[in-house]
């Protein structure tokens, strides 16, 4: 069974997302604290807020609609990545190679349903991004 990359990024954010709306007002005094403690919680916190600007912005930039015949080749990179899987336990030295190339086709497998979820990805991840912004303050 293929992965849809795009259904758990954002599953991912969601249960972050729903995390900070439960516990935030718990977890900014002990943000507090540990910065006074001299701990990096705030360089944890503006990196995070950095990579989650970068992956909203490659969200946003991802266009699938000037790729032709995207589904087909979605079900070829489908059909690849079940291949590889079974290669995988024949071939364990190649594993690493095998990883990568699973990587690759995992994207393209899952592009069709991102158009669906694009605008739900970038939502949660702004929303997120002001809760780590007013946990960092």
């Amino acid at each position: 069974m293929a992965t849809n990359l795009f259904d758990d990024l954002k599953k991912a954010l969601q249960d972050l997302k729903d995390f900070l709306a439960a516990k935030k007002d718990l977890i900014k005094p002990a943000v507090s604290a540990l910065k006074g403690l001299g701990l990096p919680i705030g360089d944890l916190l503006t990196q995070l807020i950095t990579l989650l600007t970068k992956l909203e912005t490659e969200i946003k930039n991802l266009d699938t609609s000037q790729v032709p015949a995207l589904g087909d080749i979605s079900s070829f990179t489908g059909s690849v990545r079940t291949l590889l899987q079974a290669a995988k336990n024949l071939l364990p030295a190649e594993g690493a190679a095998i990883d990568q190339v699973l990587g690759v086709a995992d994207v393209v497998t899952s592009l069709p349903s991102l158009d669906q979820i694009k605008k739900e990805i970038t939502d949660l991840i702004e929303a997120i991004i002001i809760d780590l912004r007013d946990l960092n303050a």
